[in-house]
């Protein structure tokens, strides 16, 4: 059977989807990045190894903020940027889909969608406060896990303000509402909320956010953050299945409307050695924009090389 291969790998995940023919999910995998993307991918790889030997690939797609990397480690077919991978996710499970709210462990994004396209999207990879480290770090600091902390918010039946501002300020709020008595359900859910405001006043900012709205990411596990979008915006909210590993199903879905039927896919179903690859980063000095250009080695080999703006660096194929 033919099947075609999504990698999303980001900050804090690295997600993998296969997909059959029908563009039906057969299997998912997510794992934490843990800050070494290279054997992130390669454990990945490595894991869904026994799904994938049974299919015959026809086409792998490389995406998120590493993708060049996986593109280089898997031997993807394609790379897609994060925004149309999310866009086309969204639209295999919701077709109507108009807004796509993304929330990640280090970054947040919105995507407008009109008549299945992508007409607008703005990305927030500055400010912690209105992604889902923000979280994490306050679930920390209360001794909960993530898990804990948003079935505590989800549960609560009361709220305190807590402006979403950034981190810092949030925790001062926090300890001022402590002293003030405020329980830690209340101030867990009043931190759900305050992400969604701060995620409002700033990746949303200047955005036509029009139904059907879909929620995706790793934060839209959390149902509290879930019920204050849908407070905020004043409509429904829907969170799709396998929402965390969104980006890997999108790309798997456009490597298979890309290419055709008698393609024969790159991808590499051989294990790969990580003691064997190293990577290198040095400034490109041609030019005032002094771009920084890395490379991946297989031992002495020079498998892929990116990061040039001008593309003087890219490897020949």
């Amino acid at each position: 059977m033919r099947a075609y291969l999504g990698i999303d790998v980001g900050a804090v995940s690295t997600n993998l989807a296969l997909l059959d023919e029908k563009r039906e999910v057969i299997f998912v995998s997510y794992l934490r990045t843990a800050g070494d993307p290279l054997s992130s991918v390669v454990r990945i790889l490595d894991g869904a190894r026994a799904k994938i030997s049974g299919y015959d690939i026809g086409g792998c797609a490389a995406t998120g903020s590493g993708r060049h990397l996986a593109a280089a480690l898997a031997g993807a077919d394609i790379i897609k940027n994060e925004i149309t991978a999310h866009a086309a996710g969204a639209l295999h499970f919701c077709p109507g889909t108009r807004t796509v709210i993304e929330v990640g462990g280090q970054d947040s994004k919105i995507i407008i969608i009109d008549h299945r396209t992508v007409v607008d999207f703005a990305m927030n990879n500055v400010c912690a406060a209105g992604t889902g480290s923000f979280l994490d770090h306050q679930a920390a600091r209360m001794n909960l896990s993530i898990d804990e902390f948003s079935e505590m918010a989800a549960g609560s039946a009361e709220t305190v303000h807590i402006p979403g501002r950034c981190t810092v300020f949030a925790e001062t709020d926090i300890i001022q509402k402590q002293q003030m008595g405020a329980s830690r359900e209340a101030i867990a859910r009043g931190l759900c909320e305050s992400l969604v405001r701060n995620y409002l006043a700033n990746v949303a900012s200047g955005k036509n956010i029009l139904p059907p709205v879909v929620f995706q990411g790793g934060v839209a596990s959390n149902e509290a953050v879930r019920r204050a979008f849908e407070m905020e915006l004043g409509t429904a909210v829907e969170v799709p299945p396998y929402h965390n590993v969104m980006g890997a199903i999108g790309a798997a879905l456009l490597v298979r409307a890309e290419l055709g039927p008698d393609y024969e896919s790159c991808f590499r179903n051989d294990s790969i050695d990580p003691a064997g690859l190293r990577t290198r980063v040095f400034e490109c000095e041609h030019c005032p924009n002094s771009c920084d250009i890395l490379e991946i080695f297989d031992g002495d080999l020079l498998i892929s090389r990116w990061g040039s703006r001008c593309g003087r660096w890219d490897l020949e194929e």
